[in-house]
């Protein structure tokens, strides 16, 4: 084999490149270092490391409400939301179930303005938003016929993300390493499309790993929620075997996803099942 297409200039390149990543990744190391808050009590489970919040959740439950409402009336006037009464009582009383049990992880959380809708397709998702809320796609129940415990879980992991206010971590990450980014690229004097290239390599090989963080703290939340609130935890392991089944295509390695890989997810709860299952018990 020949040696074109890795050259001298093109190391020198991906060396700057790799010299920003580090900048971004070292500030906001300092960050944290100099102190953040937490949204949560860590719960049994352990939810409670520091988090970088620059941004007001009041600022983003408002931006979430708007959001939201906008969906929920485009919904309306496209005749898909709330089509199955029955569907419709059966999340949101499994949804108020789970809602009760957020104390555990913030006080105010049960005061929230919580709000639960379905949507009518087939698309396999559900989401909350920052403030409460939530939103169940009909495809997600039906196609992967969800038990009451499967779907507990799967609401449960969406508050989770409510509670972590992992939006607004995640925005504040992308304030400081924006900010990082523009000023490496400057002090190294690297043009505009160095700067870019900083920039994607911050969105797979950091903000990604960000992202795996928050999915694997709304699994341990979730399952914990789940279980206080009587819905069986070892559901979560049944829910992601289904979720397994009906993946289409290829999935991205593990460190440059976004989620942590199915098997990781079922391996988690299985290890949290001793902490968690006695909760269940209890509830019951």
């Amino acid at each position: 084999m020949g040696r074109r297409g890795w050259n001298g200039s093109g190391c020198s390149k991906m060396s700057r490149i790799l010299s920003i990543v580090s900048i971004v990744s070292l500030g906001l190391s300092m960050v944290v270092l100099a102190g953040c808050e937490t949204t949560t009590a860590g719960g049994a489970v352990g939810a409670d490391r520091s988090q970088l919040l620059l941004i007001s959740s009041q600022q983003l439950d408002q931006m979430a409400a708007e959001s939201y409402t906008k969906l929920r009336s485009d919904a309306s006037a496209e005749g898909v939301l709330n089509e199955d009464r029955g569907m419709l009582d059966r999340v949101r009383k499994i949804a108020s179930r789970l809602e009760a049990q957020t104390k555990v992880f913030r006080a105010d959380a049960p005061a929230w303005k919580w709000e639960v809708n379905i949507i009518t397709s087939d698309e396999l998702n559900a989401f909350c938003m920052p403030g409460g809320k939530i939103m169940v796609y009909s495809g997600l129940i039906t196609q992967l016929d969800l038990t009451d415990a499967e779907l507990a879980n799967v609401l449960g992991h969406e508050i989770a993300h409510a509670l972590r206010e992992h939006v607004r971590e995640q925005m504040s990450q992308a304030i400081v390493a924006q900010g990082a980014i523009d000023a490496g690229a400057a002090a190294l004097g690297l043009g505009d499309a160095t700067s870019n290239a900083a920039g994607v390599g911050y969105q797979a090989l950091l903000a990604t790993r960000f992202s795996r963080t928050d999915e694997s703290e709304a699994d341990r939340i979730g399952l914990e929620l789940a279980a206080r609130a009587g819905y069986d935890p070892r559901a979560g392991i049944t829910l992601w075997q289904k979720m397994t089944s009906a993946s289409q295509g290829g999935k991205p390695p593990e460190f440059l996803s976004s989620h942590p890989a199915d098997a990781s997810r079922v391996k988690q709860i299985r290890k949290l099942l001793p902490t968690v299952m006695p909760l269940y018990v209890a509830a019951n």
